[in-house]
């Protein structure tokens, strides 16, 4: 079948240097959906370097039907390119297709990358179903004081999300013995309980609460 001209620019126009063409051809695709289009479309998500374009391809990939879209996607996170890993998670959590669910592995979780650690939490929360949660709040309990500040948040974010299955493993984490997992747990904890508090507030008041000791794993602070 031959395909039309525009389509066939618009594909070219994805690999142009300059980013606001590739942002129109990713809109250009993503209007006018086909099935041919899945594959350049994921290829490109593996090495375009724009957030904004990123998030232009991953809307055309939202565009096309999902029994074409999400076995490629699956497919690229066994690549060994991190963003193609990253975003394949990321657009499987926009697509919201549960049979994507047994591919995101305790490996993808505790990815060494962060950035693909944290999409693969957030995959993780949209994707599971209720049964896996706990195991899942286990599961990224086990990051808890990992990388930075972006990071721990994108983690109590996935946790919070997971609402009373992660209530178990945050009070356990909350008595660890190492003062960052200790801290981020009080943290994520009080952001469970209470969503207003803030991250900044809330990890403040963490730090404050290990640092006098003051914590008793039995029934809070003391």
């Amino acid at each position: 079948m031959t395909m039309p001209h525009e389509d066939t620019a618009a594909l070219r126009g994805l690999e142009h240097r300059d980013a606001s063409v590739r942002l129109r051809a990713a809109l250009a695709v993503g209007t006018a959906p086909a099935p041919h289009q899945v594959g350049p479309l994921v290829e490109r998500c593996a090495t375009e370097p724009e957030f904004a374009v990123r998030e232009m391809l991953t809307w055309a990939l939202t565009r096309h039907a999902a029994a074409r879209t999400v076995p490629r996607l699956v497919d690229e996170l066994r690549s060994e390119r991190a963003r193609a890993r990253s975003q394949a998670l990321h657009t499987l959590s926009k697509i919201g297709d549960r049979r994507a669910w047994p591919a995101i592995t305790p490996e993808l979780l505790s990815d060494a990358d962060d950035e693909v650690a944290r999409s693969a939490w957030r995959a993780a929360v949209a994707l599971a179903p209720d049964e896996a949660r706990p195991r899942l709040a286990a599961a990224l309990a086990d990051q808890l004081g990992r990388g930075g500040h972006e990071t721990r948040l994108s983690l109590s974010r996935a946790l919070v999300a997971l609402g009373d299955a992660a209530e178990p493993v945050l009070d356990a984490a909350a008595a660890a013995t190492d003062p960052h997992v200790r801290t981020h747990a009080l943290a994520t904890r009080r952001l469970l309980r209470d969503p207003d508090s803030g991250f900044e507030a809330a990890i403040e008041e963490a730090r404050r609460v290990v640092a006098l000791g003051a914590y008793d794993p039995a029934g809070g602070r003391g």
